[in-house]
């Protein structure tokens, strides 16, 4: 029987970055998925700045940025064209240095991510391959698995359900789901522009009309997304015939000037798992948690869930960290991925009102409000409200990352540092930073030449602090004295319970 540390079922880019993730860190990972190459056509369409420094880490945000564009505003409207609500891009750059929301085209992700997993020893990545059962134990789980030879037995110390909306590890764990309350159907309409043309536009739109509600948001350079919620008494098969969608898109294109690649009716939905781990089975992406698309939060909640659940396995198999530690997941990014999706369906509430009568109230409502109400700076979305620090503004926040002059020319801090934690000290910190490094983090005084510190943003996050300690997954863990944050993240590692 193959054995293995971490078995990841879906190779999709959640369970693909978190396999890179744990390769780099040394984890034998075996990933499977039933499908055989990457889905062709794009799903995912927006990635936030700091989703893109969580897959910098994993080997795909230079072929993202080469293959997305900048979203200049996020805009509602009413049927007449009245702004409801918007947001639009800070003026300041970005804490990590990418831009504050990418439109990209999934596939290159899928494919870079892919190419990064060959690279990395220890990490086997089986296509055609599918989970069909299991057992789990106190010591780990065998796992059945069917492949293109017939089937066969992994036993592996942990299982990772990566495997999307209909997780085959969620079911057979009978792990029951909690429904927020969304569910509407769309029809999904991905085309490509005719003639070289890269953009219609750099505006994300949510069409709130009654009539049909319709989202349209750019894509990768070349492409366009439509969204259009279907009426009451349509059909699936009814909506995504030539004529009915050149009808669609009539008033927004001419239709003969794009290329539909992909028509498919998709229900938006709101739920997130009760249970995120039992013992030695875990979820992380659309398998935990779905969320309408209206925030375009999705995949980014996924990697953030990959970068978190990485780190804390590695820990805990490498024995640098208590069990215990696993519980932190769902603790740690369950708030966070209830508070986006809660935002989401109000959006989608937002845009999905069909009610001529409740239409016009949301209109009056909301147009009552002043303009630089309405039309606001995208904020970032929320940090962790646990894992960090107490009583410190900045625990749990995203650290900046600076740039290092070394002897191949500038990189970025996460070049370097890979996902190890962060120390950063002023004097007076060496002490405590030789035994951070020897416990495999990363340690660098401020004062080192080789930091270039633009804007002064790393002085300005350790303010008046000896150090501050960022946690693998980029966020802040604390401010203090640094012999004290080693000693708080450490009795963290050991017993997964946030310091006081």
């Amino acid at each position: 029987m193959e054995k293995t540390d971490v078995l990841i079922s879906g190779l999709g880019p959640v369970g693909a970055a978190l396999a890179v993730y744990l390769g780099r860190l040394g984890i034998s990972v075996m990933a499977i998925d039933r499908d055989t190459s990457v889905y062709p056509m794009p799903r995912a369409a927006h990635l936030d700045h700091e989703t893109m420094r969580l897959l910098h880490l994993a080997g795909g945000a230079e072929a993202v940025s080469q293959a997305s564009q900048p979203l200049s505003a996020y805009e509602f409207r009413s049927r007449d064209g009245s702004l409801l609500m918007g947001f639009k891009p800070g003026e300041v750059t970005t804490a990590t240095g990418f831009p504050q929301s990418s439109m990209f085209h999934q596939p290159t992700l899928e494919h870079a991510l892919r190419a990064r997993l060959g690279e990395i020893s220890g990490v086997s990545a089986r296509l055609g391959h599918a989970l069909t059962s299991y057992s789990a134990s106190d010591d780990g789980v065998i796992a059945g698995i069917a492949g293109p030879h017939g089937a066969y037995d992994v036993e592996a110390k942990y299982l990772i359900g990566c495997d999307g909306g209909q997780s085959i590890v969620r079911r057979i764990a009978r792990i029951e789901l909690d429904d927020m309350g969304f569910d509407e159907p769309w029809l999904v309409i991905d085309a490509r522009l005719k003639d070289g043309r890269e953009r219609l536009t750099t505006i994300g739109l949510q069409h709130c009309d009654p009539r049909r509600p319709v989202t349209s948001v750019p894509m990768s350079p070349g492409r366009h997304r439509w969204e259009f919620m279907l009426r009451p008494g349509e059909t699936p098969e009814e909506v995504v015939g030539d004529e009915f969608i050149d009808d669609l898109l009539g008033p927004f294109v001419d239709p003969a000037s794009v290329e539909i690649d992909r028509r498919a009716v998709y229900r938006f939905h709101a739920v997130i798992a009760k249970e995120w781990r039992k013992g030695r089975v875990m979820l992380a992406g659309d398998a935990a948690h779905q969320m309408p698309p209206f925030l375009g939060q999705g995949l980014c909640s996924g990697t953030r869930d990959a970068a978190n659940l990485a780190w804390k396995l590695a820990a805990v198999l490498q024995g640098r960290a208590d069990e215990a530690l696993l519980d932190t997941y769902q603790a740690e990014r369950e708030p966070h991925v209830r508070a986006i999706t809660e935002m989401a369906v109000f959006m989608g509430k937002v845009v999905c009102t069909q009610n001529e009568k409740e239409a016009a109230a949301r209109d009056r409502d909301m147009l009552s409000k002043p303009e630089g109400e309405r039309f606001v700076v995208m904020p970032d979305t929320i940090g962790l409200a646990s894992g960090v620090q107490r009583g410190d503004v900045l625990a749990g926040t995203i650290f900046p990352e600076p740039w290092l002059e070394t002897g191949e020319g500038r990189k970025r801090l996460d070049d370097v540092a890979g996902l190890a934690p962060i120390l950063l000290f002023r004097d007076g910190g060496e002490a405590a930073a030789s035994s951070f490094r020897a416990g495999g983090g990363f340690a660098m005084a401020l004062s080192d030449p080789s930091l270039l510190d633009e804007g002064d943003r790393v002085k300005s996050t350790l303010a008046d602090s000896e150090a501050v300690l960022v946690r693998p997954d980029r966020y802040v863990f604390g401010r203090g004295e640094a012999r004290n944050l080693l000693a708080a993240w450490n009795a963290y590692l050991a017993s997964g319970t946030s310091p006081a």
